[in-house]
């Protein structure tokens, strides 16, 4: 049976996997620099036969692996980003690799190598059954500034793709079935003039008193937009010293809402806000669009098929060492700390799982219908083929997440086994999309259904190319 051979290829490579995937760990490398991670993803992977596109969507560290031929087609999604600032050993105690380096407090490491997995037991069934369709897999960099997927998206690449498969750390064993806010990143630049803070301040135009008047008309902007958006910036570029009128200045926004139109309705209100800033300061201003995405699109027949599939594999079994390691992470925040996390979070059978340090059960999604606070690019490409989404524990209960906490756990035992459970779970999906037509159908047809007064267009302005200088925030 096909998914047998796909469960025997995950047993033999299991270690190669997380080889990979500490070697991700180690690089540990930001959005849109991840030059070594890509590439050793796209060299695994044309190793067993893989076509590699990489550098696609004007992104040197973004590509699409594909084995076969005809449909279906189904997707797998990969990330490999890190975060900057949360360097940290593989150990329970904080103490970087190297101060201030960036590490994978997400576990992006995880998810591109589980994801890589996931495709190679794919096509190894395919091989040896004789499987007719197409597997690809989509190296998406990053995430975190909710780049990669949008200029994939809107350069036609997921195009024909019959279902997308995707995963993401986390410390429980479920799916998402929420929604996801909507987002614009967006740089505001002002320019003015200098002069003597204290001779002549009068000959001078302040940028940064632009910036401030900004974020002054911004904050009463927050009593007239919904409850759930969200306006957040920070002032990359303030100007020099005391004494100089600063002649630049930049302020950065995210601007989310559960919707799409909402997020362009507060962003004009923004805009304006900026240029009346301008009118106050006597500057000029312009506008860098770095990029917008959509919230998620759920599709519930393809979780529902996602968690039969965990279910068949089973929850990690943890070692004393794993629990051990987990106890003593545990300790870096108090009980009471860890207990409302995880009472906040929306992970399901939260009472239970706050008596609990690693997750050993797996559990249907409790978040249909609602929107979690964060942004993520995987939103556009549910809009365009129907996408789920699994979770499995690789971090301890209660942990923040983008932090050196699951930096810690990235590395290690726990982080290695959701990984695992997720590639075996998404290989068996992909195995049933490619073999049975009746699961296909169940959820292209949900897809339809959800969006057939719908048109995708890209929040990205035509002709934008990815912003290759942003860094991770």
């Amino acid at each position: 049976m096909p998914r047998e051979v796909a469960l025997d290829w995950m047993r033999r490579n299991e270690s190669r996997v997380i080889a990979i995937s500490d070697r991700i760990w180690e690089l540990a490398e930001v959005g849109l620099q991840e030059y070594e991670s890509s590439k050793l993803l796209a060299q695994e992977l044309r190793k067993e036969g893989f076509k590699v596109d990489l550098g696609v969507a004007g992104m040197p560290t973004a590509f699409v692996a594909s084995y076969g031929s005809g449909k279906p087609v189904i997707g797998i999604l990969a990330e490999y980003d890190a975060l900057p600032g949360v360097s940290q050993k593989a150990q329970p105690t904080r103490e970087p690799l190297k101060k201030g380096a960036p590490g994978h407090g997400c576990g992006h490491n995880l998810f591109g190598a589980g994801s890589a997995a996931a495709a190679l037991a794919i096509r190894e069934a395919m091989g040896k059954k004789d499987l007719k369709g197409t597997v690809k897999l989509f190296g998406c960099p990053a995430e975190e500034t909710l780049v990669g997927k949008v200029f994939l998206v809107r350069d036609r690449l997921f195009d024909g793709v019959d279902a997308t498969l995707s995963w993401h750390p986390a410390s429980c064993n479920s799916a998402w079935m929420s929604s996801s806010n909507a987002l614009n990143s967006v740089k505001f630049n002002f320019h003015g003039l200098t002069s003597h803070a204290a001779a002549d301040p009068e000959r001078g135009k302040s940028a940064l008193d632009a910036v401030e008047l900004m974020n002054v008309g911004a904050n009463y902007l927050r009593e007239h937009i919904s409850e759930k958006a969200r306006l957040h910036y920070v002032i990359p570029r303030g100007g020099g010293e005391p004494n100089v009128v600063p002649d630049y200045a930049q302020v950065w926004y995210y601007i989310r809402a559960p919707k799409r139109n909402e997020v362009e309705q507060i962003y004009s209100r923004v805009v304006n806000i900026a240029k009346g800033a301008c009118l106050m300061t006597d500057t000029t201003m312009d506008l860098e669009f770095l990029v917008g995405c959509y919230g998620m699109l759920p599709n519930r027949s393809l979780t529902d098929l996602m968690i039969r599939n965990m279910r068949k594999v089973g929850p990690p079994k943890w070692s004393e060492r794993d629990l051990d390691f987990a106890k003593k992470l545990a300790e870096s925040m108090t009980a009471e700390e860890r207990r409302n996390a995880i009472l906040k979070s929306r992970m399901p059978k939260r009472e239970e799982k706050v008596k609990k340090l690693l997750d050993d059960g797996i559990d249907d999604p409790e978040d249909e219908r609602e929107v979690m606070a964060g942004s993520t690019d995987v939103g556009d490409v549910s809009w365009v083929t129907p996408t789920a989404n699994l979770v499995t524990a690789t971090c301890v209960l209660g942990m923040p997440g983008h932090s050196w906490q699951e930096t810690a756990t990235s590395g290690m035992s726990i982080g290695h086994k959701g990984m695992i459970l997720a590639a075996k779970t998404l290989a068996l999906t992909g195995i049933d999309l490619l073999t049975e037509p009746e699961e296909l159908k169940k959820l292209r047809d949900e897809f339809e259904s959800k969006t057939k007064e719908f048109t995708y267009i890209s929040p990205i302005p035509r002709g934008q190319m990815p912003p290759l200088n942003q860094l991770s925030h």
